[in-house]
């Protein structure tokens, strides 16, 4: 099969191309940097030089095609970045969406269980619809961008779409959890949130759920790729323990919510590192939490234990230190 997918030089999407071609499937993928995609293309993937506003790139990527995955997105906090996650997440997934509608090719698209932002401890499956409030802008441009994506699917794409949990796993570089495994493996001092909690799931399963989706998905449905639920707390002191490093110190949501406040007028004025972005603090507090029993059932999609998926990053993380 010859998939075109975005996203592939992103953590994810990365993953997603390196399982396509290492089942011998063909793979082409835009690219805004082909620099960035140096690995992938020695091992076989087909690059088309463009981004998400360039309607004829988008055109040329699908053609010939027998799948599409849009797996491209925008994950960072800060009021310095609400302006490239509308563009990317929202207007981004219309132009992508549109392509694949000329095109009428079979697509995954790569929503997330933020799209129902803090669920206050409950767990939420496919079924449930979030209007608001959202903890930051990423959950509210996803959320956006996920009621688009339904749009087309009930338009007549024929569309899957999947919603990982929180993403983790070795090589991450862009979350808030990626960034503080390293500073743990490097013995710096590192402040967590303690009360806030996810489903996670590790990269090779959240990418192996975007293939099964391909594969046996039901036009119009959605799946939840959501494993474990845990706390910050819990997972960081999994990675201090594996590390043999000093714990992380952590901060309940009260005294978060101080900093989320005091932080917020100062990123107005300076650029503020992202774990330290109001945005960030108030996904720390949050839970996000995630049902994936459709996605085990109708997919026959599997998570592995969180504490084997984060013992293996540690080691990776460790051995690439």
């Amino acid at each position: 099969m010859r998939y075109a997918m975005t996203g592939a030089t992103g953590f994810l999407g990365g993953e997603l191309a390196r399982q396509l071609l290492s089942s011998g499937h063909d793979v082409v993928a835009l690219v805004r940097d082909p620099a960035k995609a140096t690995a992938l293309h020695d091992e076989g993937m087909e690059l088309v030089v463009g981004d998400l506003d360039d309607l004829a790139a988008l055109d040329r990527l699908l053609e010939g095609s027998d799948g599409f995955f849009h797996v491209a997105g925008w994950f960072k906090h800060g009021r310095r970045e609400h302006e490239t996650l509308r563009r990317v997440n929202v207007t981004g997934t219309r132009n992508a969406l549109e392509a694949a509608s000329r095109a009428g090719v079979r697509t995954v698209y790569t929503s997330s269980t933020a799209i129902n932002s803090d669920t206050g401890g409950q767990v939420h499956d496919e079924t449930y619809v979030h209007s608001g409030p959202w903890a930051n802008e990423y959950d509210r441009t996803k959320a956006e961008a996920h009621r688009i994506a339904q749009g087309y699917a009930a338009r007549g794409l024929p569309l899957v779409i999947v919603m990982p949990g929180a993403i983790y796993g070795p090589g991450d570089t862009g979350s808030t959890l990626g960034q503080l495994t390293r500073q743990i493996i490097r013995g710096r001092p590192v402040l967590g949130p303690r009360d806030g909690a996810i489903s996670w799931v590790h990269v090779a399963d959240a990418a192996r759920g975007h293939v099964l989706a391909m594969e046996k998905g039901v036009v119009g449905e959605s799946y939840m790729l959501a494993g474990e639920r845990a706390a910050y707390g819990e997972v960081l002191g999994l990675v201090a323990t594996e590390a043999r490093k000093r714990g992380p110190i952590l901060l309940p949501n009260r005294l978060i919510g101080v900093f989320a406040a005091m932080t917020a007028p100062v990123e107005r004025l300076v650029p503020v590192p992202q774990p330290l972005t109001a945005d960030a603090a108030h996904a720390g507090m949050a839970t996000y939490f995630g049902d994936g029993t459709k996605a085990e059932k109708e997919l026959g999609w599997t998570s592995r234990p969180l504490r084997e998926g984060m013992l293996d990053t540690v080691r990776a993380e460790m051995a690439a230190a």
